[in-house]
């Protein structure tokens, strides 16, 4: 059975995830061999049974021997460790989103109060740019781990849509929403690049875009591509009312970047996408996606869906039984989730990018779509601080 020796640079949220979905990968020898942390490298490596630990990925890189390295950071390591990833030889997995726009000399600050919209549409271009150039040279894998992509519903989706003659996506409505992230690095643009339209919008920006490559490709072998965008932005929680409600059950503290945000899409065939995102979303994790087209409807509810309901009086009922992520109370009706993460794609995506290590091809979520997604994130950041159309092609 065929190696792939995995190096992750991360300990935190996504890392644990990714880390569950690799041990699953089947008809492979998948074994992740170290793992790279500033601070808590040696405690997440003693927890899930990690043979070495480093503080410093570039030690990792040097000195171990590996074949693709997982990126599971905050979002403003992201561009630097893909350089040095792709210098190394070292195929890239990336978590979402690519990269961002986070500061630069000269700034002021709170940067996401301070910083032109155009110029960080600008700059986030040019960083894209540099990301291509070096992973083009080094000639290694890029994945972008974008797990909307292969969450059973989407996949369902396009084989649906495939199989159904002369038909086209008119429209689609996305979001992922719910009430605040984990992370304290989130609440501020100079570590985050972005609030919930970045953090959140990233996976359903994603997939309206990667449908719409997939319908173009069915069409005439080209996809289609965004040619503009409308948008708005929203800080629900500096509102009065909202700060003084106090229930704790919204995250609050957002210094500088937005928790709400909605972008409507014109795709260079005339169709329209509407993509929402919010931190302030009671009642668990929200990923919807419905895709209307010429002849029927399709609704992906990779959260909530109804695969396993249940019902208790009250909260202490439960005890500590996992329900669903994000969840305010365990009492009463609620939506339980058998495998959140299967649902969600991760076990599907790590699946696809080992066998894409193992085999040298090119991985369904990949460089070209992290690009256009980051480009259609800060188109629309422009768009809601002009109040304009950005035109993109």
């Amino acid at each position: 059975m065929q190696k792939v020796r995995v190096g992750l640079i991360g300990s935190g949220f996504v890392a644990a995830i990714h880390l569950e979905a690799l041990r699953k990968v089947s008809g492979l020898d998948v074994q992740v061999v170290a793992c790279a942390s500033p601070r808590k490298a040696e405690l997440f490596a003693s927890q899930h049974g990690i043979p070495q630990a480093f503080s410093d990925y570039r030690i990792m890189l040097d000195q171990v021997e590996l074949d693709v390295i997982d990126i599971c950071t905050p979002n403003h390591l992201h561009k630097q460790m893909i350089l040095d990833v792709a210098a190394a030889g070292k195929d890239v997995i990336c978590e979402k989103p690519l990269t961002g726009y986070f500061s630069q000399p000269g700034d002021g600050e709170p940067i996401g109060e301070t910083v032109d919209r155009q110029q960080m549409f600008l700059k986030v271009w040019a960083d894209m740019a540099e990301i291509r150039e070096a992973v083009g040279r080094a000639g290694v894998l890029f994945m972008y781990a974008e797990n909307w992509i292969y969450a059973p519903p989407i996949v369902k989706a396009r084989r649906i849509l495939s199989s159904i003659e002369n038909t086209t996506i008119l429209s689609q409505r996305a979001e992922e929403s719910h009430s605040g992230s984990h992370a304290s690095y989130a609440r501020q643009w100079s570590l985050a690049g972005g609030g919930s339209l970045l953090r959140l919008g990233s996976h359903p920006m994603a997939a309206v875009i990667h449908l719409k490559h997939f319908d173009g490709q069915q069409k005439n072998g080209q996809p289609i591509r965004v040619k503009s965008i409308v948008a708005e932005t929203g800080k629900f929680t500096d509102i009065p009312g909202v700060a003084q409600a106090g229930t704790g059950w919204v995250t609050h503290g957002f210094t500088d970047v937005e928790d709400w945000a909605t972008a409507t899409l014109t795709f260079t065939d005339g169709t329209k996408a509407i993509v929402v995102s919010s931190d302030t979303i009671l009642g668990g994790v929200r990923n919807l996606h419905e895709i209307f087209h010429v002849k029927g409807v399709i609704q992906c509810n990779m959260n909530p869906n109804s695969d396993l309901m249940l019902y208790t009086p009250g909260h202490e009922v439960i005890g500590s039984e996992y329900i669903a992520e994000k969840l305010e109370t365990s009492g009463g009706w609620q939506f339980a989730a058998p495998d959140e993460d299967w649902i969600r794609g991760y076990h599907h995506e790590m699946q696809d990018f080992m066998e894409c290590v193992a085999s040298r091809r090119e991985p369904l979520s990949g460089l070209e779509l992290a690009c256009e997604t980051t480009e259609a994130i800060y188109a629309a950041y422009l768009a809601a601080a002009s109040g304009t159309r950005v035109e993109l092609r």
